[in-house]
């Protein structure tokens, strides 16, 4: 009996010792589980990211500026409810060097993207590159332009950072020829725009269900002559003032790749239908976020490449010149951020803001940091939050002269044979339907380089130079403020602003130069 009870008491002891145990465990994971719910809910899931860029649209080619003829009721509908920005400028007044600007961050003089069919330099750091090394999925759809395409390219979007493309060397039209992937190019069925957006949400759906942030670049190939339109888009624009059937436009044919000339009614009524199924293909590309749940933390950024092309025959810009030029029809583009997590009320902004900007903001919102060379873009985080009114630093412009810079001893930066296009396009040139690309080595800084048409803007005053045969032969400067459509000059008025702006235009300058030479690689 004793025995019995000895061992009764020693079970009970060890049975309380154990029953201690487990309270003190489960008292800890609760503990901790507090700590893990309290840590997810500072740390909010990183923000997705897709970013559009329409080709060849002007500043006021958008409804919600009063354009007397569009109609493009999504991007109206992101004006109203997201930030609006009055004052968005392209990199540069034509579509390379501003798509270089776009990824990089940096004026595309900086590494030779100088005008169309210059490619970029494989050395440079992209967005790709900075959010898949934050473990971000991402993806290339349209336009890409900064050399070609093919797989074996050193400034493909897969060698540029981006994990899957369907892309096209140049610009495509209706039922385009794309390449995937760097494969062979292959002709898909459909509007380009909308080809283009259902690819897009095929990759987001799949990032979904890998449960991986997602960046997604959609750039697309409207509204880029030669135009063409679906049957229901162009009857939206059949009753065109009949003022445009009596002048004429120059612009690609769509049956022969050359030029032609035709009546201002019909390219107007093409290149109008091509915004408006762009407008559409991004209203689907927001419905299926919201339908989603992804479109609350997802930053949707919209903007154009440059002004308005010749084409466009200026119906209704009030802006000055066009594309091809740093005055601000040439530059001057539509942008708008919508991220309903962060931007709960409406704003329009008169903030400087620039597709160099894209590159630090991304930076900034996805927590990682600047690559570790000149930046000509600042981050616009301050501005989404309604913190900051005022840019930091001047935007530049600069059309670099390149036949001044090099003869025909310049040294290629990139194997010619690797800067060979492959992807077919409407529009011929050289004698071909596919485009071939360039860099070339800068090899010595000349102060005789520093000529050019050139523009630097400030938060208040515009410092306009055209330069030719080494000098500067006119100067202007322009009030945007209160003369948006740069009709005075006050070069005369103020020659201590333009002294000013003159010497910080050439400080920058000299780093252009400096970038150029490949001194930041």
């Amino acid at each position: 009996m004793l025995n019995y009870l000895c061992i009764m008491n020693i079970n009970l002891r060890q049975f309380l010792s154990i029953t201690a145990f487990l309270l003190t465990v489960s008292a800890t994971s609760c503990t901790q589980g507090q700590k893990d719910a309290a840590q997810n809910e500072e740390e909010p899931a990183p923000p997705n990211f897709v970013l559009l860029m329409s080709d060849d649209q002007g500043w006021d080619e958008v409804g919600y500026s009063g354009h007397p003829h569009l109609k493009t009721p999504v991007l109206d509908e992101m004006a109203r409810n997201g930030l609006r920005f009055d004052r968005f400028y392209s990199g540069h007044s034509s579509c390379s060097p501003t798509r270089g600007s776009f990824m990089t961050g940096r004026h595309p003089n900086r590494y030779g993207t100088f005008t169309p069919n210059w490619s970029i330099r494989p050395e440079e750091t992209t967005i790709a590159h900075i959010l898949g090394k934050a473990g971000y999925v991402s993806a290339h759809f349209g336009k890409w332009h900064l050399g070609p395409v093919k797989e074996e390219s050193p400034t493909s979007p897969g060698a540029m950072g981006f994990d899957e493309w369907l892309s096209h060397d140049n610009f495509f039209e209706m039922n385009p020829t794309l390449s995937r992937n760097g494969g062979p190019p292959e002709q898909f069925k459909g509007e380009g725009s909308q080809l283009i957006v259902d690819e897009a949400i095929q990759f987001i759906e799949k990032a979904k269900e890998d449960r991986r942030p997602f960046l997604v670049v959609i750039w697309y190939g409207s509204p880029h002559e030669p135009y063409s339109g679906l049957p229901g888009d162009l009857d939206l624009y059949q009753d065109l003032p009949g003022e445009y059937a009596d002048q004429t436009v120059g612009l690609t044919s769509n049956e022969t790749g050359r030029r032609v000339d035709r009546p201002l009614d019909e390219v107007l009524q093409e290149r109008y239908a091509e915004i408006t199924a762009m407008d559409r293909s991004i209203g689907i590309l927001r419905d299926y976020l919201k339908e989603e749940g992804l479109r609350d933390n997802t930053v949707f950024w919209f903007c154009s490449d440059n002004g308005t092309p010749p084409s466009a025959a200026r119906t209704a810009m009030t802006l000055r010149a066009q594309k091809g030029t740093v005055y601000e029809g040439g530059i001057r583009v539509p942008g708008i951020i919508e991220w309903p997590k962060y931007i709960k009320e409406p704003r329009v902004s008169q903030f400087n803001a620039v597709t160099s900007d894209v590159l630090p903001t991304i930076c900034g919102l996805a927590g990682q940091p600047l690559p570790n060379r000149p930046l000509d873009g600042v981050s616009l985080e301050a501005v989404i939050k309604g913190e900051a009114q005022n840019r930091p630093n001047p935007l530049y412009f600069w059309h670099f002269d390149a036949k001044n810079a090099f003869d025909d001893s310049a040294r290629p930066y990139i194997d010619p044979t690797l800067q060979v296009g492959t992807v077919p396009l409407v529009k011929i040139m050289n004698g071909k339907y596919t485009r071939t690309f360039r860099n070339l080595h800068y090899d010595a800084i000349s102060q005789d380089d520093l000529v050019g048409a050139r523009a630097m803007i400030d938060n208040q005053y515009k410092l306009v130079l055209q330069a030719e045969g080494g000098g500067d032969n006119s100067l202007e400067l322009f009030d945007l403020g209160n003369d948006p459509g740069e009709t005075t000059n006050l070069a005369g008025e103020h020659p201590e602003i333009v002294a000013s702006m003159r010497e910080k235009m050439l400080s920058w300058q000299q780093s252009v130069l400096r970038s150029l030479n490949g001194q930041d690689y």
